[in-house]
């Protein structure tokens, strides 16, 4: 048996077992650097489940997990696309949405939980002997921003220990950092000191950006002012 039909054959049985114990997920390809999840870029429907880092579903996720084993047939899917699992009923909670990170052959799908809604911009360059504040930021408004991307799902969990505070001083708040996971984008690079805002209203500069073999991995360290 040929490694191809090996590999297609273990696809079809993920499929199987996940109509045994997943649910029914709408998967969207994205089709530009705007919101996924459009309905024009739904491309189908399959049943899929979710599992921790044992891949065995033998016990739940805990904190901090961003990445999970996905359960369906892979023949179907590639990486950068999105799966969304509705909830069963209003106000269940177990719904969800995830990025297909890395499909190897003869190995689990393993997939990204998306958290949080983001947006990228790409602040314009100042003259530095008329802008104010600190660098390229001085009179930086979003309206004279590049946009990069609108609207993505992405994972967005925190980063300890990155924060700090100058002051010191017994009122100020600590910046915080935040890890953020990015499927790739065809035509998207992703630069230190681009400007990201999330779905809570959260505003942070990247400081570390990186395209790994599974997408965009970043630090993104909260802005203050």
């Amino acid at each position: 048996m040929g490694a191809l039909t090996l590999a297609d054959r273990i696809r079809r049985s993920q499929g199987r077992a996940a109509m045994v114990v997943g649910g029914w997920c709408d998967a969207y390809r994205p089709q530009d650097a705007s919101n996924p999840l459009l309905p024009q870029n739904r491309f189908m429907k399959l049943p899929a489940a979710f599992s921790g880092d044992d891949a065995e579903f033998g016990r739940p996720v805990g904190y901090g997990q961003a990445t999970w084993w996905g359960l369906f047939d892979s023949a179907y899917t590639q990486p950068g696309d999105y799966l969304v699992r509705h909830e069963t009923t209003p106000g269940a909670a177990d719904g969800g949405v995830w990025f297909v990170a890395q499909q190897p052959p003869l190995l689990p799908v393993l997939c990204v939980r998306a958290s949080r809604v983001v947006d990228f911009v790409r602040p314009a360059a100042t003259d530095s002997t008329t802008g104010t504040g600190v660098g390229s930021y001085g009179g930086f408004t979003f309206g004279t921003a590049t946009a990069l991307l609108s609207d993505y799902p992405a994972s967005v969990l925190n980063a300890y220990g990155g924060g700090f505070d100058s002051a010191g001083l017994p009122g100020d708040a600590t910046p915080r950092s935040w890890e953020v996971l990015l499927p790739r984008v065809p035509g998207v690079v992703l630069l230190n000191g681009d400007l990201m805002t999330d779905d809570l209203g959260r505003t942070g500069v990247i400081s570390s950006a990186e395209l790994t073999d599974l997408g965009w991995r970043m630090l993104v360290r909260q802005t203050t002012t």
